[in-house]
């Protein structure tokens, strides 16, 4: 063994106990292995309607229509792998190490594997994943999709991630992370460092739709380099017992650009601790980070971060959350630290319920209240997130349809 796999495995050991910062310390113990093996899946189509529904649910097409390419893991194991794109290497994160000799030098560089015990368990397991590579100067021409499925009760997925975009490359990526039907208990750990070379764009759109005894633990940090741009949309809109995420952009390279979109509903039961952090560290770099959430019974805390190490930057931060029962509570939690002169970083952060007058307004113009206080919830979570299809932009309007319904 190297001797930096054993410092590598080292921090690990040290780390198997260490609680995360942020949420509720999830007992590791309480859950088993999700399998290694599974057949593989040749077609999609092939699955059941209700696994194919839960695809769709999540963003994931099974014919592959408009796709550039396909991964499914289901547990541990990845079931399905297909490809049709030229410009897009696609397979899974261990068969791209054993390929790529130079792709240890991206791998757990940039989350570090003692972060907390969610991390070490996701090292020490070896874990598998996607990875996903576009060349320098092509493009995609279709969204890549993927699926990380929990496929067993009480189970828990360890999923290690590898994203490089290379210098003036373009991807989309859209991820659904979901349970299979009758798994209402697991753990899901997802580690997950993307890169983004020079001049490179990476748009990157995950739904969660798990069960409401699941807790999640993403670990994400992405690295952008000049003039690099890397979009962020995270939804997450049906019952989850516990989400505590953080994604790390930082933006390394003079011109980089980075947004974070995040939208979600805590539903009674649950528990969001939902952030995304930007560091700049290069001249003349920009960041939007924007948070629009909603309980129904659920607590949220939602966290923004900017930090300013370099001239030139600019930075929004925007936290806006809507308390829909007595019940429910929300937290914002906004941070801007400049450690240079010449910097800009603003926030603007807000909770509470949805304005009387606004529901009267609508009202006098023929809305029923329910109608009226749908439109609002559908218009404060509107932060202009493309390229989902049809049939998630009919489960999102279910989803907002029932919370209106169910105030």
């Amino acid at each position: 063994m190297q001797t930096d796999e054993v410092n590598l495995k080292k921090r690990a050991e040290s780390a198997v106990e260490k609680k995360a910062a942020f949420g509720e310390d999830i007992e590791l113990e309480k859950f088993e292995e999700g399998s290694r093996i599974s057949k593989p899946i040749e077609d999609l189509q092939t699955l059941d309607e209700e696994s194919k529904r839960t695809l769709l649910q999540v963003g994931v097409v099974p014919s592959e229509e408009g796709r550039s390419g396909s991964l499914l893991v289901l547990d541990n194991a990845v079931s399905h792998s297909s490809l049709k794109d030229e410009n897009v290497e696609l397979m899974s994160t261990q068969k791209a190490l054993e390929k790529y000799d130079w792709l240890k030098d991206y791998s757990w560089k940039l989350v570090s594997v003692d972060t907390d015990k969610y991390t070490a368990k996701t090292y020490l397991e070896n874990a598998d994943g996607y990875f996903i590579r576009v060349p320098a100067g092509k493009k995609s021409s279709m969204p890549v999709q993927t699926c990380l499925m929990l496929n067993s009760k009480k189970a828990y997925q360890t999923v290690h991630n590898i994203i490089i975009v290379e210098e003036g490359a373009s991807l989309d990526i859209i991820t659904g992370c979901t349970a299979k039907k009758g798994v209402e208990e697991g753990l899901h750990l997802g580690i997950s460092e993307m890169y983004v070379k020079k001049g490179a764009t990476l748009n990157f759109t995950m739904i969660h739709n798990w069960a409401e005894q699941i807790g999640v633990r993403p670990r994400t940090v992405v690295t952008v380099e000049e003039g690099g741009t890397y979009v962020s949309n995270y939804i997450c809109l049906k019952p989850v017992r516990s989400v505590q995420t953080y994604p790390t952009v930082k933006l390394e390279g003079e011109g980089a650009v980075t947004r974070l979109n995040t939208i979600a509903i805590a539903h009674p039961g649950s528990e969001l601790d939902l952030g995304s952090k930007a560091i700049f560290n290069a001249p003349g770099t920009k960041a939007e980070l924007i948070s629009r959430t909603i309980t129904i019974g659920g607590r949220i805390i939602a966290r923004g971060e900017m930090i300013g190490n370099a001239k030139g930057a600019k930075g929004h931060l925007e936290c806006k959350g809507l308390v829909l029962t007595d019940k429910g509570s929300q937290l914002a939690i906004p941070i801007l630290e400049a450690n240079v002169d010449d910097i800009e970083l603003t926030h603007e952060a807000a909770v509470g319920k949805i304005a009387k007058d606004q529901v009267e307004y609508l009202m006098a113009r023929g809305l029923t209240e329910d109608e009226a206080v749908g439109m609002i919830v559908r218009g404060f979570l509107d932060v202009g997130i493309r390229g989902i299809p049809e049939e998630l932009k009919k489960e999102i309007e279910n989803t907002i349809t029932q919370t209106a319904f169910g105030m």
